[in-house]
């Protein structure tokens, strides 16, 4: 089992940032490739960035490119999310998950975390 906790989620002004962490424990971090989603109310679960369990390679939904960055640290078994030029329709809750091998679909993953509230103010 590995469990994971979303944190740094919060209220921000459009154009603002924010950093998301995700601390996992119970196995060998390095082990699994991470990934980030979201869920907007109202909406279905959507990918937005994943990261290998090397650190060699990232992906992101085409919605984040540019804005967004997915980064690790496996001595600290922790992975984060950076978030640059928020807009509104960046609201929603971001959850992290982990996965053998990075990728986008959701039923890929084989852990969730509970999640942390991302709400951008216009």
């Amino acid at each position: 089992q590995v469990q994971l906790v979303e944190s740094g989620g919060g209220l921000v002004q459009a154009g603002g940032s924010l950093r998301l962490s995700c601390a996992a424990s119970g196995r060998i971090f390095s082990n699994y490739a991470m990934g980030w989603f979201r869920q907007a109310p109202g909406k279905e679960r959507e990918f937005v960035a994943a990261i290998s369990r090397s650190v060699s390679s990232t992906y992101y939904a085409d919605s984040v490119k540019g804005r967004f960055t997915i980064s690790r640290d496996n001595a600290k078994n922790t992975v984060y999310l950076s978030m640059n030029s928020l807009k509104p329709e960046d609201t929603a809750v971001y959850y992290c998950a982990a996965t053998r091998v990075a990728a986008i679909h959701m039923r890929e993953y084989d852990y969730w975390g509970q999640g942390t509230q991302v709400t951008v103010s216009s």
